[in-house]
């Protein structure tokens, strides 16, 4: 069902952007009905409801794209992001996916066992959100206070709770948690996510509790500039070769970053070879 629903997102996403006319900072679309796009009624009144709970989006108006009605949520990240990278140890700088981007990861990390889904670098929380929405124990671990704010705000509202935590990722003691079959989400594009990645994956290792091998998923980029140090494996490729990380999954999805370019966002899901 995820690669389904992925597809349909990415081609969901092509078609709001040749219609889009809005100069707003940010925009993404939700459809209203269920039957439209196979998500079940409640978990699509959830990501509503997300949505309509988050001070980044400050407007909504519906939208027919693609014979499917939809609410175009717009609004603003600009202060957000100056916030987050303000910080000695913020490595990556927020910037959100699109809300069903983050279903649809949280449906692929359900699909492939996993029982604990990890978001480090959760920004206003929403994969650990959508991973809690859909049955999965959930963990938001955010260092920007201003953020962890916004993901307590949004509980709060929602009374979904993800669990936002504010702690430095490559400090945190993730022995704590008790986890059995996590997925960790390492939030950071390739380059800009490598320190933070070199902080956090020897503290997976450390892990001893583990009834199944963790699974970690990066962001990456189909795209690779010229410049780029790594241009194997999304982007990626050196630093799984140092942990041994075998690709096991890749699912394509919108992100903020990728609305105006034709390809978008690879999300590349690895485990440790023995």
């Amino acid at each position: 069902m995820s690669q389904k629903l992925s597809n349909a997102i990415t081609s969901l996403k092509t078609e709001f952007m040749k219609k889009n006319k809005s100069n707003s900072h940010i925009h993404e679309i939700i459809p209203t009905l269920s039957e439209q796009f196979s998500i079940s009624e409640h978990d699509l009144h959830m990501l509503h409801k997300f949505a309509e709970n988050n001070s980044i989006y400050t407007n909504s108006y519906e939208m027919n794209v693609l014979n499917t009605t939809c609410k175009v949520y717009q609004g603003d990240v600009n202060n957000y992001w100056i916030d987050s990278i303000k910080h000695d140890t913020s490595y990556a700088p927020f910037y959100p996916i699109w809300i069903l981007s983050a279903y649809a990861l949280a449906l692929e990390s359900k699909n492939l066992g996993a029982e604990q889904i990890i978001d480090v670098g959760s920004g206003d929380g929403r994969i650990a959100y959508c991973a809690k929405i859909i049955g999965l124990e959930s963990y938001a671990i955010e260092i920007d206070e201003n953020l962890v704010q916004l993901e307590n705000e949004i509980l709060a509202s929602t009374k979904i709770d993800f669990k936002p935590m504010i702690a430095d990722a490559t400090k945190f003691d993730y022995t704590s948690l008790e986890l059995s079959h996590p997925i960790f989400f390492i939030s950071g594009l390739p380059e800009v996510g490598e320190m933070l990645a070199n902080g956090v994956i020897p503290r997976i290792q450390e892990i001893q509790s583990l009834q199944k091998e963790p699974i970690l998923v990066f962001t990456g980029s189909h795209v690779i500039r010229k410049e780029s140090r790594d241009k194997s494996m999304w982007g990626w490729g050196k630093l799984f070769d140092s942990y041994n990380l075998d690709v096991i999954k890749t699912i394509t999805l919108p992100t903020y970053w990728t609305l105006d370019q034709p390809i978008d966002t690879p999300f590349i899901f690895t485990r440790f070879t023995d």
